[in-house]
């Protein structure tokens, strides 16, 4: 009996205390190791038919799949799970489909292994390059996102790393078919099963272990809300790609066309309210409010959002007859990840720019003007991993950038930000060519 069955078979068995916990992750971070190092030196023309072997093994077990989730949504429900959680939980035959298709894209990108970044030839004649590598080991800690248990697989083996997964008790069910599933296809095609791993079974125990896996995991990603960004980030001894919240901003500067405003406000925050990429507060230049505020506040009502409303923005809601709740500083700087959305009627472009600078998380802004010198200046002076100009904030994605999936998008500088798709799960090495070279 696994550990899984024996957890929830219940009484006599007892869940392995701290000591067990660690020896069991440190045995699943060494077999991943050793895959990462045989996939670190797999042809990319066998890991595009590995993946597409992954893909039609989703496809086939669909039935097994969505039956898994089922189990994981009732049981989210009975637990009081957030409308905005269940839908990022929700796994049906389209969204199967969908995430299929996204491993067959991914497995058609180029193989970045292998890329030279840069290279030269020096004047003494060494021949220089700067090659694209695999990190490894690159762990994931996640929650309420069974598809990112696939889009990290795909991900992973793509760039020639392994990924062991960390993807919470509210989709154990559905995590562990499709971690069953994707080994299985890996193990079939020829590549080591342990390339994708989980450690689900050992719990919030099993990802404390995982976070001080330093020298046996490269990379850490925690994928998920504020409070689990935050635990990785500050706990973790493992190198950490922060992918933060998304705290983002729609700004409808003094000469934004009206209807192309409105029409990005309402995509950005309603398209799908629980991800990351929604607005969650509309900026408005006081010079644009008179014409755009009476055509927008009640447009976003019918749309089902619910206003948090500044003064001036309050005033307007109510001569146009829309209910509207005062907004605090609690709303400028919340991620909803609902159906809300913070309003402010803003003096000039440097007050909208200065309250992104002081509520966002560094995310995505959009701007939306006619004013080509405006614009420039938003995207100078805005400090986002995302600027977008005339364009909805729902663009942020791994795939509408042609990047395949993603494995999070990073509100950090270093090494990566923005979405992160193979080439963020890279690194470099310099390979030097000589001919008898010494140096004097």
């Amino acid at each position: 009996m696994s550990i899984t069955d024996a957890v929830r078979a219940g009484p006599p068995f007892q869940q392995p205390g701290p000591a067990e916990v660690r020896d069991a992750v440190r045995a699943v971070c060494l077999r991943a190791r050793d895959a990462s190092r045989r996939l670190a030196t797999t042809s990319g023309a066998a890991k595009t038919a590995a993946l597409q072997a992954v893909a039609d093994a989703l496809e086939a077990s669909a039935p097994r799949i969505v039956e898994a989730n089922a189990a994981d949504l009732a049981r989210g429900r009975r637990e009081g799970l957030a409308e905005g959680l269940l839908d990022r939980l929700r796994l049906d035959p389209q969204r199967l489909s969908s995430i299929a298709s996204a491993v067959r894209h991914v497995s058609s990108l180029p193989d970045p292994v292998g890329e030279v970044v840069r290279g030269s030839t020096l004047p003494n004649g060494l021949r220089l390059r700067q090659i694209r590598v695999p990190m490894g080991v690159v762990g994931m800690i996640y929650e309420a996102r069974p598809n990112v248990t696939v889009d990290a697989a795909a991900l992973a083996v793509r760039s020639g790393n392994a990924a062991i997964l960390r993807g919470g008790s509210a989709a154990r069910d559905s995590n562990e078919v499709l971690v069953e599933v994707v080994r299985e296809a890996l193990a079939g095609a020829g590549l080591p099963a342990d390339s994708v791993t989980s450690i689900d079974a050992w719990g919030r125990d099993g990802a404390a272990e995982l976070m001080r896996a330093r020298g046996l995991v490269d990379l850490l990603v925690p994928r998920g809300g504020a409070g689990l960004i935050r635990t990785v980030v500050e706990t973790s001894t493992v190198p950490v790609i922060e992918t933060g919240t998304g705290n983002c901003h729609v700004y409808v500067d003094a000469t934004a066309d009206v209807h192309q405003a409105l029409a990005i406000a309402i995509n950005a925050k309603m398209r799908r309210v629980s991800v990351c990429n929604a607005a969650e507060t509309l900026l408005v230049h006081a010079d644009a409010a008179p014409g755009f505020l009476p055509i927008a506040l009640p447009a976003l009502h019918a749309a089902g959002v619910t206003l948090h409303v500044d003064d001036a923005t309050a005033d307007v809601a109510r001569q146009v007859g829309v209910p509207a709740v005062p907004a605090g500083d609690e709303d400028w700087a919340q991620e909803y990840l609902s159906a809300d959305l913070a309003v402010a009627v803003v003096p000039s472009l440097d007050a909208a720019i200065d309250h992104i600078a002081r509520w966002s998380s560094g995310h995505t802004e959009a701007i939306c003007t006619t004013d080509l010198r405006a614009a420039d200046e938003f995207v100078a002076r805005v400090d986002s991993a995302v600027v977008a100009v005339n364009a909805s904030t729902a663009f942020t994605d791994g795939g509408e950038f042609g990047l395949g999936a993603e494995i999070g998008i990073s509100t950090q500088k270093l090494h990566a930000r923005g979405p992160m798709g193979l080439a963020e799960l890279t690194s470099t090495k310099w390979v030097v060519a000589g001919d008898g070279h010494v140096r004097p």
